[in-house]
């Protein structure tokens, strides 16, 4: 049964006066009628990068949320204000010097002052006048996230949800189905410019509190939610090393695993041309990795891999199927680690959720462990992708050492990898109050006070 929008945080209209707070009186005009929406961040509980090669994927929203205001405005001018950025935090962007392209406009904001942050909400904008038919008209638009930044905990995806529920508001645009969130992914991925999967943004409009999303990333099949067992608990410890999609790595392991993609079905007979030209569900596997088995890959695939600089990938095989790789020439590519790591990932991740089904109070000392060694094999992928980071193995590392006997049953890096969250799985009081142990001794040992505890 596909899964349907989170309720837990609806649009609110209301209007400036007397009784509204200071923040709102002091950015918006007097009798202003305005729209308020809401999105929380997710957790990667497992699933993580393999979202862009159709993996599933298991995400859980966190407490902490974005919230949007937006009403209109009587100048033709986006006016946008951050109470989270420091420096520069509003931005005035006439409409009739905004790019209608995408591409355009990526260019024209990274030139701005605070068009970097600003650019998640303008692309939301964007994205609603090329794709939904709005007509532009000024706005005073004002952010507030407590989904913190580079903390691999989607805090892009909460304000692009965020945005876009506040302006479907406002202009009366109706959405079904995943189209919000796909629309969300688009504004990253063309404006913004970072290359995320769609798991994100799926997540952040989808989940519920107390429960897992399941999502097969082929490219948008939400399933309906799993109730969190009584006594088990997903927590994320920060590391206080900033994430980034946008970052090199990311999309290195991204583009390497789509070179994969493209090597396999080359060898099982496509042509070069075909790879560009015909749509997915004609290609083998229907153009997703994870619909390899591990067998399959081990028996037929794992040799004909190997890394190499993109120059030599171009010369011997081409093209790729994603429209966000970036094939750099002289760039070497970790091209088995990559396209394996997908592979395995939607497999643990399947395992995974049937062992989450299954759990009861009877079994839970049986099966925990084997959900947690899942986790384990999960976070030494990302390392063998590039995508790791020694903060984030040194929790992983502590977790370990607690064990089950403290409640600490597994432990991965989550999202884009590189730093980040890492989410532990952990079962009872005991297992809290271990997680939060490491926490405070992971601070002491890296002499770090402002991190993030999330539950």
């Amino acid at each position: 049964m596909p899964a349907k929008a989170s309720l837990l945080f609806l649009c609110v209209s209301m209007e400036i006066n007397s009784n509204s707070s200071s923040v709102l009186r002091n950015f918006f005009g007097d009798n202003q009628a305005l729209i308020q929406a809401n999105s929380t961040g997710r957790l990667d509980v497992m699933g993580g990068i393999a979202d862009y090669s159709g993996s599933m994927v298991l995400q859980m929203p966190i407490k902490e949320k974005a919230t949007v205001t937006i009403g209109h405005r009587s100048y033709n001018q986006l006016h946008i204000k951050s109470l989270d950025v420091d420096g520069n935090n509003e931005l005035f962007i006439d409409l009739e010097d905004l790019p209608k392209s995408y591409k355009e406009a990526n260019q024209y904001l990274k030139q701005l002052e605070g068009g970097d942050w600003g650019s998640y909400i303008v692309g939301c904008f964007l994205v609603l006048m090329n794709e939904k038919h709005l007509k532009p008209g000024g706005l005073d638009i004002l952010l507030k996230s407590d989904v913190p930044f580079g903390k691999g905990v989607s805090s892009s995806a909460a304000i692009e949800v965020a945005t876009l529920k506040a302006l479907g508001e406002l202009f009366s645009i109706e959405f079904s189905g995943t189209e919000l969130p796909v629309l969300a992914q688009k504004a990253e991925n063309l404006v913004v410019g970072a290359p995320c999967g769609l798991m994100d943004q799926l997540a952040s409009y989808f989940g519920q509190n107390n429960y897992l999303l399941p999502i097969l990333c082929q490219p948008d099949k939400v399933f309906s939610a799993i109730k969190i067992p009584p006594n088990l608990h997903f927590v994320g410890i920060d590391s206080g090393v900033k994430h980034a999609v946008s970052g090199a790595s990311y999309g290195e392991v991204r583009t390497a695993a789509s070179m994969g993609f493209s090597i396999i079905a080359q060898k099982q007979g496509v042509a070069k041309h075909d790879l560009k030209s015909v749509q997915n569900h004609l290609l083998p596997y229907s153009g997703y990795l994870s619909n390899i088995s591990p067998s399959q890959y081990e028996t037929r695939f794992v040799k004909s891999l190997d890394s190499m600089y993109g120059k030599d990938f171009i010369s011997n095989y081409g093209v790729v199927t994603d429209p966000l790789a970036i094939i750099k020439p002289d760039t070497f590519y970790n091209i088995k680690a990559s396209t394996q790591h997908p592979i395995y990932e939607n497999h643990r991740v399947r395992i995974f959720t049937e062992m989450l089904k299954s759990l009861s109070p009877e079994n839970y000392y049986e099966i925990l462990p084997l959900m947690g060694e899942l986790m384990y094999q999960s976070h030494q992928s990302y390392n063998q992708c590039g995508l790791g980071n020694e903060s984030t193995d040194m929790i992983v590392e502590m977790a370990h050492a607690k064990g089950v006997n403290s409640g600490v049953y597994g432990a991965k890096i989550t999202g884009g990898g590189s730093g980040g969250t890492v989410c532990l799985m952990v079962y009872g009081m005991h297992g809290l109050l271990a997680a939060k142990d490491i926490m405070n001794n992971y601070k002491k040992q890296t002499n770090q006070q402002a991190l993030v505890f999330f539950q």
